[in-house]
């Protein structure tokens, strides 16, 4: 059991919570409509949602697969007027249709299949090709099929939520090429403070919230002409681990915070790729890993595993209100702290020899990391200038972790540098939308209507997913 020092700021006492599209349980239990979210003088909190029994939406249980010993089954089927003999025993599968046997065995990634006197040798994608590279670590069974157009819930009992439930992801199928990955906000946990307004658990009355709200606003639109994505796949990954979908620590304890705390967010995406990757690496044409807040965090965090789990393709990042500032701005000894409590040692890209700093800084590095290894991809950061709930967030660091709140002008000074000096190298990879004021969150709430110097943010993510990233501020 890892036990965690509150890491407090006696001047950072609003509660914070980031804008949440489909709100989990949080330590102190209440209920906000989601869908609205307003940038005040402090941080913008969306309460939480009780997580009650509901009976009006399906559920599709996760379907369970065993290991097989030597086993022999035969099914006797009737298609279509064609009688179909199978017989599956350890690697062989032979079928017989109308008098013609078919045989099918499997080896060390090696098909090889006999229909009447022709044999036909392939490869699986167990073995190394030339259009895929190394064999692809993401082998679990394909998520269950459900009509286009219409969300279902995939439970996971292998993943868990802060407080040690299970959580699982919302899938809705689309008729376009694309696939569309996208990271759930919530604000975030290491002290008493962020901890009592952080979603610990995401069941079936977050997952209806998110349904009936954030699913179909904004780029989750899948009605608007204007919405680059709207007729892609979607794959929501929800937020109930308070480390920015980027932990891998279980069994943490936190100072005034009951129980021990699972932040294992990373882990969970490690499961849900498991899945995801066999479903859609035949299909998607192009992916796009976005979200926003906390979620545009754990865009960031997790895009190097998933661009490599998609080769050949286009792979964009759209991290939405998620700015990993250098360490001027976002100071070491905070950046420790969620070092130690969530392990970042364990999830950040172990080749990123210079996001390891001696002193706990260094996590902008993954930055030009990533700009670097991924030089044909497109990535793009949008941010208000003077973004309340971030300021709040990072203001915990202030003067070596007494705390105090960031101002404004700071803020934009950080953007500032996060742009010219991380962003810039190799020039055209990433590319910044600023946007004036202190609003939280864009792609939800505001995807249409977004502007900065007349250039409108839905065109923007538009021209970056057709690979061109570009600046643009007031």
């Amino acid at each position: 059991m890892t036990r965690i020092a509150s890491l407090l700021s006696t001047t950072c006492f609003a509660l914070f919570a980031c804008q949440d599209p489909g709100n989990g349980s949080t330590e102190t239990e209440a209920t906000s409509d989601p869908s609205t979210s307003t940038s005040t003088a402090g941080p913008t909190t969306d309460a939480a949602t009780t997580d009650v029994a509901t009976t009006d939406v399906a559920t599709t249980e996760q379907p369970t697969t065993e290991a097989s010993t030597t086993t022999s089954t035969t099914d006797d089927t009737t298609t279509q007027g064609v009688d179909t003999t199978t017989i599956t025993t350890d690697d062989t599968t032979t079928t017989t249709t109308d008098g013609t046997t078919t045989t099918t065995t499997t080896t060390d990634g090696t098909t090889t299949t006999t229909t009447g006197d022709t044999t036909t040798t392939t490869t699986t994608g167990d073995t190394d090709t030339e259009t895929t590279g190394e064999p692809s670590p993401w082998d679990g069974e394909p998520l269950p099929d459900a009509p286009d157009g219409e969300w279902q819930w995939v439970p996971f009992p292998e993943s868990q939520c802060r407080d040690g439930s299970s959580a699982g992801i919302a899938v809705r199928y689309g008729s376009g090429p694309g696939l569309m990955i996208y990271f759930q906000s919530g604000g975030a946990c290491f002290n008493a403070a962020t901890c009592n307004q952080n979603a610990k658990s995401f069941g079936m009355a977050s997952y209806n919230n998110f349904v009936q709200n954030a699913g179909g606003a904004g780029i989750f639109d899948d009605d608007a002409p204007e919405n680059p994505v709207g007729d892609w796949s979607v794959v929501f990954v929800p937020y109930c681990t308070g480390d920015v979908h980027a932990g891998a620590q279980p069994d943490v304890e936190i100072d005034g915070i009951a129980g021990t705390q699972q932040f294992v967010g990373y882990t969970n995406v490690t499961h849900y790729l498991n899945r995801v990757v066999p479903t859609f690496l035949g299909t998607a044409e192009h992916v796009l890993v976005t979200g926003e807040s906390a979620g545009g965090f754990g865009s960031a965090f997790n895009y190097d595993r998933i661009v490599e789990a998609f080769p050949d393709r286009p792979v964009t990042l759209l991290d939405d209100s998620g700015p990993v500032m250098s360490d001027a701005f976002m100071s070491p000894c905070l950046q420790q702290h969620w070092r130690d409590i969530w392990n970042f040692e364990a999830t950040l890209p172990a080749d990123c020899a210079e996001c390891f700093q001696p002193d706990g800084g260094g996590i902008s590095n993954i930055i030009p990391y990533l700009a670097a290894k991924h030089s044909d991809q497109r990535l793009g950061l949008v941010s208000s200038l003077q973004d309340q709930t971030i300021r709040y967030f990072f203001g915990f660091g202030l003067d070596d972790c007494a705390g105090g709140q960031m101002s404004g002008a700071t803020f934009t000074a950080g953007l500032a540098d996060l742009r010219d000096d991380w962003m810039e190298d190799p020039a055209g990879t990433w590319g910044a939308f600023y946007l004036a004021g202190s609003q939280h969150t864009w792609l939800t709430p505001s995807f249409y209507s977004a502007q900065t110097d007349g250039v409108l943010l839905r065109e923007w993510v538009a021209d970056l997913l057709a690979g061109t990233a570009t600046n643009v501020a007031p």
